[in-house]
C-alpha cells in the first residue's frame, strides 16, 4: 500500500469544523491551541462558532491549514504515514507541514498573510471564479480568449476530468460563462469566492509573498510533495520558496498532481481537513485512468475518523 495525504482547499470551509475533534482528542487541541497563540487571535472560535470571518480570506486560510494539520496529527498519532503529500491551492501548505518542510507556526502566520496579499491585490467584488463542467480545455480557453475584450479571463483550476474552473475579472468571468454553455459545456457554476484566485491578476499578492518567503525556514523533505504548479515532484527544499510565489497566480494542476501519485503506485488517499471535495475529484480522475482498487478516504469528523480508521485496519 502506497499512502497519499491531501489536504482541502479554500472553499471547504465550514462552521463548526474541528469542533468535534477537538473535544475528543489532545493531538488536535494542541495544534488549535498553537494557532491561537501564533494568530495572536483565537481562530479556534473562528472554525467551531457562527463567525462572518471564517469566510473572510485572511482568516480562511489559517482555519483551513490548522483544522487540516491538526486531523494530520490526529492521523499520525494513529500510525498512519505517507508516502506522497499533495493539497490543492492553500492545501498546499498543509502538505509542506505534512513533509516537514514547514513549521505549522510559521505556515498558520505564513497562509494569513497570504490571505490578507489577495485580498489587498484585488478587491472583494471585482473579480469571480466559475466551475465549467464537461468541456474540454481548448474550448473553455477560446471561450476566455472570446471575452478579452470585457476584461481578464483564464483557466485557473484543472480539478478533474470535466472540471476547470476558469477566473478574472468578475464582467469577463460571467460572460465567459454563457460562452462556454453556448459552446457545449454541461453546466457554468459561478463560485462562492472572494476573488480570481490563481490567475495573473493576482500578481501584487505574489510580489508581496515573495518577500514574506524570504524570511520563512524551510527544512529538508521527509516526505515527497507534489506541487500545483507542475503538477508533479517537488525537487528539492530550496525550489519552494519560488513554486509557492509563483503558486498564487497561476493554474492549479491538481488532475495532473493527482494522475503522477496514481503512476508512482499509490492506492489509498486520504483527504484531511474540512469537506471531502478532494476526494470526489481523485474518484473521478482514477476512473478516468481506469485505475482499479484505489481507496478513497476524508476524515473531518467522529463519523469519518472511525470509518477512515476501520477501512485502513489502524
Amino acid at each position: 500500500m502506497k499512502t497519499a495525504f491531501i489536504f482541502s482547499g479554500q472553499g471547504a470551509q465550514a462552521s463548526g469544523m474541528g469542533k468535534e475533534l477537538y473535544e475528543n482528542f489532545d493531538c488536535v487541541k494542541k495544534v488549535f491551541d498553537k494557532a491561537d497563540e501564533a494568530l495572536g487571535l483565537k481562530i479556534s472560535d473562528i472554525c467551531f462558532n457562527q463567525d462572518e470571518r471564517l469566510n473572510e480570506t485572511e482568516y480562511t486560510q489559517p482555519a483551513i491549514l490548522t483544522m487540516s494539520v491538526a486531523v494530520l496529527e490526529l492521523m499520525k498519532e494513529k500510525g498512519l504515514k505517507a508516502d506522497y503529500a499533495a493539497g490543492l491551492s492553500l492545501g498546499e501548505y498543509s502538505a509542506l507541514v505534512a513533509s516537514g518542510v514547514l513549521d505549522f507556526e510559521q505556515a498558520v502566520k505564513l497562509v494569513r498573510k497570504r490571505g490578507r496579499f489577495m485580498t489587498e491585490a484585488v478587491p472583494v467584488g471585482e473579480g469571480g471564479m466559475c466551475a465549467v463542467l464537461n468541456l474540454d480545455a481548448d474550448k473553455i480557453q477560446q471561450a476566455c480568449e472570446k471575452v478579452s475584450d470585457i476584461g481578464r479571463c483564464m483557466i485557473a483550476n484543472y480539478n478533474c476530468p470535466g472540471q476547470i474552473a476558469i477566473a478574472g475579472d468578475k464582467a469577463a468571468v460571467e460572460k465567459a460563462a454563457e460562452v462556454v454553455l453556448e459552446m457545449g459545456a454541461k453546466r457554468a457554476v459561478i463560485l462562492n469566492v472572494s476573488g480570481p484566485f490563481h490567475t495573473s491578476l493576482l500578481k501584487p499578492a505574489s510580489d508581496k509573498l515573495k518577500e514574506e518567503l524570504k524570511n520563512v525556514d524551510f527544512n529538508e523533505m521527509s516526505v515527497p510533495v507534489l506541487t500545483n504548479l507542475t503538477g508533479d515532484l517537488v525537487e528539492k527544499a530550496s525550489d519552494i520558496p519560488e513554486i509557492l510565489t509563483k503558486q498564487v497566480m497561476n493554474p492549479v494542476k491538481w488532475d495532473q498532481s493527482v494522475r503522477k501519485m496514481i503512476e508512482l503506485g499509490v492506492d489509498t488517499f486520504v483527504e484531511m481537513g474540512p469537506g471531502k471535495t478532494l476526494s470526489s475529484f481523485v474518484k473521478k480522475i482514477a476512473k478516468d485512468m481506469g485505475a482499479e482498487n484505489i481507496a478513497v478516504y476524508n476524515v473531518e469528523d467522529m463519523k469519518t475518523l472511525e470509518k477512515t480508521i476501520g477501512g485502513l485496519g489502524l
